[in-house]
């Protein structure tokens, strides 16, 4: 594996900006819009207020608390979803992206003056931190949401609660499995039926509003905010629960890339938050009047005879709720690749013509894993409940706590008006948090060790990668005074241009040393090349090529990637044309160090470090695939270093 070539920097490249062209709003996209954005907050109606009941009747609490629980559940939909993430968060978009990482790039590009490194590095800290919660639930959400769907089958036929599981396990692995061939065929379906189940809902929650029109007074604000106050820290495992309302809400800034803020907005308003709160109306207002249907309030809202079609939508639902969840982990482990916060990871593109559509297998594997060994563990979805909702918050409050600097540094807002939008919302979200941290023992660790892990993770890649470079660059030869010297007394000149890929410009890649060792040739045209993440998206051409003269024959160039683009040397070289110098792919040779790195045997970093380090860099994709290398034209060199 070479580490020289290209190691992407996300402090590089800041200059680049592409404008955004937002889509057009239509109701194909608003369509679109609800089978990919949608799909996990939209099914959380299934297991939200029925596991809030449970924790109420646990602690003792009257049959009457459930106005003062429905009136959580909507005003928290309304806080955090409304307020927090369609009015605020969709504004603080990264020139059309949006999510954690892009969060981490904007308020890095706002806080540019004083101790600039220093924040940056804490900035991305806060984005590993966020990004790791973010895969925790990556893993959670299709286990808790197939399970609480296959469980409906057990109100038509009681005898088939011991097939739960293994229906379930069947269903997430051949959920996974299709991954590999891209979901484009099948997510057309994903927004008519996403359409036909949120409909669905906002029927059978209305039919059942009737039931007990007390319900209505969970409208009232001063309901939820009594309730608090009445049952005080009784009121906590309910919390916990409440929460579960509004886990997927990070979707709908993750996933404005593709849809744009508008179409999300339309969506929002117009059906998922009328058809969630007519649900959780209903549903609390047939558990008012009839409390029997407090084991399953959901599936019980629906008359007999559409019970089975109901358990088949849901399923279909949850399918899609974490379809869009598994898309979403490849999405943020390729940002997270080219901020160089993971080793390369093979990419796999599954269209011709949706960039955004990647499989990436490891990440694929590993989430597999782990839903069935979730779904295995737990066995149904009132226990996974209790592991669900830790890594949602702590990733909502890291989103929060990044929007702060937003908007004090970037859009200039006054502290005082921050404070006003701010501290109710953190506020809020903090007390969901500890609320949640009271699950810790019934399996809320579960989130928090894999999140644990995949920090530890990154967090060793950076620092390593970060020590690996400074030792690398104290034993390098700088590049100017090689290529002055090679310039005055040159070894034989073969003809064509030879491209080294490097993490270090300034200093001579060991690969173009080897090469004047070993074949002792230089050729007439030497390019020294650095890959660069930019804070944006997506970089546009005529900023994507920077070069530099070093000494006739010899230039210097930073190529410039944004992070949701895949690198594409050869065809950001051919740029180096509009700057009048030659670039032939046919008469191109691509030099790559391959270093092995041998753990434990060096001073460079802890032992236990530095053997994590070197499997993590071992484990990294072929750079030639990577960076889209033909592979005929590359020529690999081999180094051993001791860390």
């Amino acid at each position: 594996m070479a580490s020289e070539e290209a190691a992407t920097s996300p402090s590089a490249a800041d200059h680049a900006r592409e404008p955004h062209v937002p889509s057009k709003l239509t109701p194909a996209l608003v369509l679109a819009c609800l089978g990919v954005v949608y799909g996990d907050i939209g099914t959380s109606p299934l297991y939200a207020l029925r596991e809030s009941l449970v924790h109420a009747h646990e602690e003792g609490l009257p049959e009457t608390s459930v106005i003062g629980i429905v009136s959580l559940l909507f005003w928290t939909v309304v806080l955090i979803v409304t307020v927090k993430y369609v009015i605020l968060i969709l504004r603080a978009d990264n020139n059309g992206e949006g999510g954690t990482l892009s969060l981490v790039a904007k308020a890095q590009g706002a806080l540019k003056v004083g101790p600039e490194a220093r924040r940056r590095r804490l900035l991305l800290l806060l984005g590993i931190v966020g990004v790791s919660l973010f895969f925790g639930d990556s893993m959670i959400t299709p286990a808790i949401s197939v399970l609480s769907a296959v469980e409906g089958l057990t109100l038509v036929q009681p005898a088939f609660q011991p097939w739960v599981v293994p229906v379930t396990v069947v269903i997430v692995v051949a959920l996974f499995w299709v991954q590999s061939g891209g979901t484009a065929r099948i997510a057309r379906l994903f927004g008519p039926v996403m359409l036909v189940w949120f409909s669905t809902m906002a029927v059978l929650g209305l039919t059942h509003i009737a039931d007990d029109a007390r319900i209505l007074h969970a409208l009232n604000p001063l309901r939820a905010a009594g309730f608090l106050t009445r049952y005080g820290m009784a009121a906590l495992p309910v919390l916990g629960s409440v929460f579960l309302a509004v886990t997927g809400a990070e979707a709908l800034y993750a996933d404005m890339g593709h849809f744009g803020r508008s179409a999300i907005r339309t969506a929002w308003s117009a059906l998922v938050f009328p058809a969630l709160a007519l649900s959780y109306l209903g549903q609390g207002a047939m558990v008012l009047a009839h409390p029997e249907t407090l084991s399953n309030p959901f599936f019980l809202m629906a008359p007999e005879w559409f019970l089975v079609p109901l358990v088949i939508l849901a399923t279909a639902a949850t399918v899609i709720a974490s379809q869009a969840v598994i898309s979403g982990a490849f999405s943020v482990a390729a940002q997270a690749v080219q901020m160089g916060l993971l080793p390369r990871l093979h990419i796999k593109y599954t269209s011709d013509t949706q960039a955004g559509q990647i499989y990436l297998p490891k990440v694929n594997a590993v989430l597999l894993v782990g839903v069935v060994a979730l779904v295995l563990a737990f066995g149904s979805s009132a226990r996974l409940a209790s592991a669900y909702g830790i890594a949602v918050t702590g990733d909502m409050v890291i989103t929060s706590v990044l929007a702060v600097i937003v908007f004090r540094w970037s859009w200039n807002w006054s502290w005082p008006l921050v404070a006003l939008v701010m501290v109710p919302v953190l506020g809020i979200e903090l007390i969901f948090f500890s609320a949640n941290l009271m699950k810790l023992l019934d399996g809320g660790y579960i989130p928090l060790i894999f999140a644990a892990w995949a920090i530890a993770m990154m967090v060793i890649w950076v620092e390593g990668m970060r020590r690996l470079q400074d030792k690398l660059a104290t034993e390098s030869i700088a590049m100017d005074l090689l290529a002055g010297k090679l310039s005055k007394s040159p070894p034989v000149i073969v003809p064509g241009t030879a491209v080294f890929l490097t993490a270090d410009p300034m200093v001579a890649p060991p690969a173009l040393l080897h090469n004047l060792k070993h074949n002792r040739v230089l050729h007439e045209r030497n390019f020294i090349v650095k890959v660069e993440s930019a804070t944006t998206p997506r970089v546009p051409d005529d900023a994507r090529l920077r070069l530099e003269a070093i000494a006739p024959g010899f230039w210097r160039a930073w190529l410039s990637f944004g992070y949701m683009e895949q690198p594409n040397v050869p065809r950001a070289l051919a740029e180096a044309k509009r700057e009048g110098l030659k670039f032939d792919i046919m008469s191109t040779s691509f030099f790559l160090n391959r270093r092995t790195l041998r753990g434990g045997k060096g001073t460079l970093m802890p032992h236990w470090m530095s053997r994590i380090f070197v499997r993590l860099y071992r484990s990294a994709a072929e750079p030639t695939n990577y960076y889209r290398l033909p592979s005929n034209r590359v020529v690999e060199l081999g180094q051993q270093k001791n860390i």
